[in-house]
């Protein structure tokens, strides 16, 4: 679970942050002004302050918020000047955006507020297309507008070239003022409610926030613009409502609510600039108006004038109306939900935040309130330096000398409905209320604060009569404040505080009257408590603090999640702790060493004196069997019920070995297939709709491309069956416990995760292992990618962009298993699903969903071969649940336009996003979330989503730490991690490294050398990377192979491949240490879709269309034979495991193989044979061609 923030603002107006791996509530102390309420995404939080503007307090990252400015400086051709600004009338500007429309010159471009800086100058963008130009940066055209070229030709009569300039947000973890500036001016009234939400939005592009809020007139206001690049957005827009509103809530999706003055409710189903669709919604108590609402994905909660809670039920897309409002127990000022539809509530009892437990997807409602009780930051300061009278005080506590206190229930939820209990300590709950002790004057006396509201004076002016009578007849319980008799008027003017002096006279007059917890009296329509303001702590030192407003929106809990806001310790524990003894650190070792000797005597006593008798068995056989269903290897291919059965046996060694036996019955003939356990290759589960199958592979049907496929009953009993085989063949190849150092790893298309264990003839030359007699057994948990290297830090990412850090061995269907339940966590991962709704044009109809015959289904897959629409698509498997509805995918690439429509000539063609008359068909994809839920080695790497990861090779005897490890943010900003060790292989932060364009792969390789790949399909190189400047100082454009765009890159010891988007395996020639760019590319082969190169330089391959016995094989992995110092491209490829793979990386195999000494007529060589305890030269690491710069280091970590 990655760290999230849940935010609060007190009575005082002061904000705190609570964190999900935290324990305590961290105060924000830059904010200078108090403030009135917060609403949070995962982002930023937003904030009303006391002067009634609102501020933005975006969360520090280690990948900064940056904006590329651009403009054109466009030029035409003429006999007398050449090119130059002198542009005829009917041209575009001399400086012009793309289009040429809007007028941009550099002196034009102005930070948008105070909270931006410029990152540099202005520049010119030498690359065009993924391909450098000539120095000044210009591409040639025959006129304005036409398609550009980077050559001049001799028709070239006019030019243009980009100049760009980043501006970067500074304004992170402090509190930055947004202006209220509509399109015409200043707002006309301050604000007085806010609500922030709308990331899920379907008709938006993703990034985009939605801010409403509420001013002091009761008009609705929306934040045009906010979006990563613009966190601040660009301007408010008034929205036309059917009434005063006083308080509002956005969801993350397009659900708004709003509270009217009356006590009604009114939403919108959709989110729409106009302000229509707005539906008037009955309070839950029509004698209780509405005073508070809370929205999320599929639920809105409201509460009364009377602090009842209440639940909508029926709440989904099609229906955002409901269907009717359920009670639910406890009473809340507020409430607020947040992500996965979790619910956060203020009580009205004792100002506690309180979460609601059981919320989930199929009970919305959840089960119970539960009270976060942690302290804040100042309370462990002054526990820890508690003194001899905060132990004294503790002791009158248990002794019962403490005055009462209402107190409320963890869990109000009970069968009886809501308590309240106001009890004595010390005195039994039937017992009448104590009378009061007297008032020491010498004493001071405790101050609780009384709770009135500052907002919607005219309600309060209106039920003035009620609350007075009210104020007078009420029953004494507490005493709001404690006024001594004849005690004298201070001498010191009392600090300034906002009450309502009509009200505090009542109260004066009346004495120590009783707020009643329940009444309507103590709560208006705003919930907010305003307080005398003190010089120094508000708080004692044992009272928990009183909050006025919770907001969860950017808190990323579940009902799963494991927190520890639950489990911390009070004021009173810890001044309890402080008494109690404590155990030194020499006790704890003399127990330990009595203990391991108690264990030892026990173990030579029932053990040492049994070892003269014979072993009574010398072999013992273990069956188990079962029913399962095989796929027939011959015509029809059918599945037929078959007997399946394990014989496994131990010798006298404690060897291990077993076989397999599948009976089945052909012709009325029973016949059985066998394999022994020692020749299975690999399990591989295999997703299916209706069953529950896996394939064992050996060597022979992975030459084939054709496994054992079985299906078993339930799930339950599949896994059974994987887990017992993968430990049987473990065993009988005597593999125990985590990977090692130098295994590879490999991920299949369905996001399993495999490993296997290199022999040392793998990279043996002329004879290596044959890849199709590896051994792969599985790792629990579900990626994307994995990347490792020979130190032993791996990571991986996820579908999701999680990065991911390796910590052990199980998870998965290992989690039955004794040995592989350390370190195992939960892990999730969430992918789309799309399908494609094409459409052909007619001159009728226009586009229609009406093709021709031969055309693809109107709604398809990617290929347009299977037919694929919203009802009957279903996640990759069972273990996937939709998590969101269909939305229409904008980020697709060649863009699209505002309907997310992509156009061109015929199917299958390049689509673009722009219709032009040539353009007779067109499509657009449509995305839907699901997401998966398991276990696994893999600790998540918060907060920044990547998409691409590489780790520094290393021979087999080195050791580097820091190590270096580079990274690609989803959003294509290049990172390099800090603080990677062996003992924090997560390391600890990240270090931004500036691009000019976004990047889609990086690798990193001998000698720091850095290859990364742009969006655009061009190559650069890192230049001046060290262990003292690891983000080295600048980047060198590669030029592509010809026609080309890369897509991916992997770096070994002194070599360099590719891939790009066609397949096409390329190697880079010409690489030395004073010219690490090489010179240029040559083709290798074709259907490759990966590419990972080793620290001995060994290349592996994913590869397509690989022929097996009964038809081709996508996703196979291969190994390139013949790879040696004097020919690196190698001879040929050996086939191995396939198909359904998607990564392999080879990057922590620095294992050499075993020489082999030829006769030889050099003394050296001669020697060695004559002698044999003299060892032999060493063998360099580093090829013959570079062998110059082993002595500087120029290829080592």
């Amino acid at each position: 679970m990655s760290v999230s923030l849940l935010w609060a603002v007190d009575v005082y107006g002061r904000v705190y942050s609570l964190s999900t791996g935290g324990q305590q509530w961290e105060q924000c102390q830059d904010a200078v002004l108090e403030f009135k309420r917060v609403t949070a995404v995962q982002q930023c939080c937003w904030g009303i302050a006391c002067d009634h503007h609102i501020y933005l307090n975006v969360h520090s990252s280690d990948v900064p918020i940056r904006y590329q400015e651009e403009t054109y400086e466009n030029q035409r051709w003429n006999p007398k000047d050449n090119f130059s600004d002198h542009l005829l009338p009917s041209d575009r500007w001399h400086w012009s955006d793309i289009t040429g429309l809007e007028h941009q010159p550099l002196d034009s471009f102005l930070l948008p507020s105070t909270n931006w800086e410029w990152e540099g100058d202005w520049y010119i963008d030498e690359n065009f297309g993924g391909e450098p130009t000539e120095k000044g940066g210009w591409t040639y055209a025959l006129d304005f507008p036409a398609t550009y070229i980077k050559d001049k030709k001799w028709n070239s009569c006019v030019r243009r070239r980009r100049w760009i300039r980043y501006r970067r947000y500074k304004a992170t973890d402090t509190w930055a003022k947004i202006p209220s500036e509509g399109h015409s001016g200043p707002l006309p009234d301050p604000f007085n409610d806010i609500s922030c939400g709308g990331w899920e939005i379907s008709e938006e592009p993703r990034g985009r926030l939605s801010l409403w809020a509420v001013s002091l007139q009761g008009k609705v206001w929306f934040r045009e613009g906010i979006h990563h690049h613009s966190p601040e957005g660009e301007g408010w827009e008034e929205v036309s409502l059917p009434g005063e509103v006083v308080q509002i809530s956005c969801g993350p999706g397009d659900l708004v609510w709003a509270v009217l003055w009356e006590g009604q409710l009114i939403r919108e189903p959709e989110i729409v600039s106009n302000g229509l669709c707005w539906v008037v919604v009955d309070s839950p108590n029509p004698e209780a108006g509405a005073i508070h609402v809370a929205v999320g994905d599929n639920v809105v909660w409201a509460v009364t004038k009377d602090n009842k809670v209440w639940f909508r039920r029926g709440i989904n897309s099609h229906n955002p109306c409901g269907s009717g409002w359920i009670g639910m127990v406890g009473e809340m000022v507020m409430v607020n939900v947040g992500l996965n539809d979790q619910v956060w509530g203020i009580s009205c009892v004792d100002r506690a935040v309180y979460f609601r437990q059981g919320v989930t997807s199929s009970e919305l409602s959840g089960k119970a309130w539960k009270a976060v009780n942690v302290p804040r930051d100042g309370d462990i300061r002054s526990h820890s330096s508690a003194s001899i009278s905060s132990l004294h005080s503790a002791g009158c506590f248990f002794s019962g000398e403490v005055q009462a206190q209402s107190v409320m229930s963890e869990d109000l939820d009970t069968e009886g409905g809501p308590q309240r209990a106001v009890l004595e300590v010390g005195t039994c709950p039937s017992s009448p209320p104590p009378e009061p002790p007297p008032i020491d004057p010498d004493v001071p006396k405790p101050r609780i604060p009384k709770v009135t509201s500052d907002s919607f004076i005219s309600e309060m002016l209106s039920d003035r009569q009620v609350k007075q009578e009210a104020a007078t007849t009420a029953s004494p319980s507490i005493p709001e404040e404690e006024v001594a008799l004849g005690e004298p008027e201070a001498k010191c003017p009392p600090p300034w505080s906002n009450v309502d002096l009509e009200e505090t006279q009542t109260h004066l007059a009346v004495g120590p009257a009783v707020v009643r917890g329940d009444s309507a009296d103590t709560c208006s329509l705003s919930s907010v408590a305003t307080y005398t303001l003190c010089q120094g702590e508000p708080y004692g030192a044992d009272e928990h603090p009183l909050w006025a407003w919770v907001s969860g929106g950017g808190c990323g809990v579940n009902c799963h999640s494991q927190l520890n806001w639950f489990n911390s310790a009070t004021a009173l524990a810890s001044s309890v702790q402080s008494m109690s003894l404590s155990i030194s650190p020499a006790q704890t070792a003399a127990w330990r060493k009595q203990i391991f000797e108690q264990l030892s005597e026990r173990s030579k006593r029932e053990m040492d004196h049994f070892k003269h008798y014979e072993q009574a068995v010398e072999q013992s056989v273990w069956v188990k069997k079962g029913a399962m269903q095989w796929w027939r290897d011959w015509k029809p291919h059918k599945w037929v019920d078959v007997r399946f059965a394990l014989e496994q046996f131990s010798g006298p060694e404690g060897n291990q070995d077993g076989i397999l036996f599948l009976y089945y019955n052909f012709n009325e003939e029973k016949k059985y297939l066998h394999a022994f356990i020692n020749e299975v290759t690999i399990l591989v589960p295999v997703l299916n709709d209706s069953k529950h199958t896996f394939a064992i592979y050996t060597a022979e049907r992975t030459k084939q491309r054709w496994p054992i496929r079985l299906a078993a009953a339930t799930e339950v009993e599949m896994h059974d069956w994987l887990a017992l085989l993968s430990v049987s063949c473990c065993d009988s190849r005597g593999i125990q416990g985590p990977p090692s150092k130098q295994a590879i790893w490999s991920v299949t298309c369905k996001g399993d995760i495999f490993v296997c264990e290199p022999s040392p003839s793998l990279e043996a030359c002329p004879y290596p292992t044959p890849c199709d007699q590896m051994f792969w057994r599985q790792v629990g948990g579900h990626l994307r990618l994995v990347e490792c290297n020979s130190l032993g830090v791996v990571w991986g990412v996820g579908y999701d962009h999680t990065a991911w850090v390796y910590t052990g061995y199980g998870g998965g269907f290992f989690q039955g298993l004794a040995s592989s339940t350390d370190n195992i966590f939960t892990q999730t991962d969430v992918k789309c699903v799309y399908i494609y709704e094409n459409q052909r044009w007619n001159p009728v109809t226009g586009y229609t969903n009406r093709g021709l015959p031969t055309d693809r289904y109107m709604w398809s897959d990617a290929t347009g071969l299977q037919e694929c629409t919203k009802a009957n698509a279903k996640p990759p498997s069972p273990h996937w649940t939709w998590v969101a509805d269909w939305t229409i995918d904008y980020g697709i690439s060649g863009g699209t336009d505002r309907e997310g429509w992509q156009y061109a000539a015929d199917f299958p063609r390049s689509y673009h996003g722009h219709k032009t008359l040539k353009d007779f068909v067109r499509r657009r994809r449509w995305a839907r979330k699901c997401k998966l839920t398991t276990t696994g080695p893999w600790q998540e790497v918060p907060p920044i989503p990547l998409s691409d990861v590489t780790i520094v090779l290393c021979g087999a005897q080195s050791s580097v730490e820091p190590i270096p490890l580079w990274a690609i943010s989803n959003k294509g900003d290049v990172l390099c991690r800090l603080g990677v060790t062996l003992l924090t292989p997560a390391g600890t932060s990240w270090l931004h490294v500036g691009t000019d364009q976004p990047f889609k792969s990086i690798s990193i390789g001998g000698a720091n050398q850095v290859w990364a790949i742009a969006r655009d399909g061009s190559a650069f190189y890192r230049g001046s990377v060290s262990s003292e400047s690891p983000a080295g100082d600048c980047w060198y454009h590669i030029p592509c192979p010809e026609r080309q765009k890369l897509q991916q890159v992997s770096v070994g010891r002194t070599s360099v491949y590719t891939v790009d988007q066609n397949g096409n395996l390329w190697f880079r020639q010409g690489l030395t240490p004073s010219y690490p760019q090489g010179s240029s590319w040559e083709h290798i082969c074709n259907n490759v879709r990966k590419v990972s190169v080793g620290p001995l330089d060994q290349v592996w391959i994913i590869a397509d269309k690989v022929q097996g016995s009964h038809s081709l094989s996508c996703g196979t992995v291969c190994h390139r034979l013949g790879v040696q110092p004097m020919e690196p491209k190698g001879q040929s490829w050996d086939y191995g495991i396939g198909g359904g793979w998607d990564h392999i990386t080879v990057r922590g195999n620095s294992i050499e193989a075993p020489r082999v000494r030829m006769p030889s007529l050099t003394p050296s060589l001669t020697s060695s044979l004559t002698d044999p305890l003299r060892p032999p030269p060493p063998r360099s690491l580093l090829p013959v061609m570079i062998t110059e710069m082993e002595n500087g280091n120029a290829v080592r970590c």
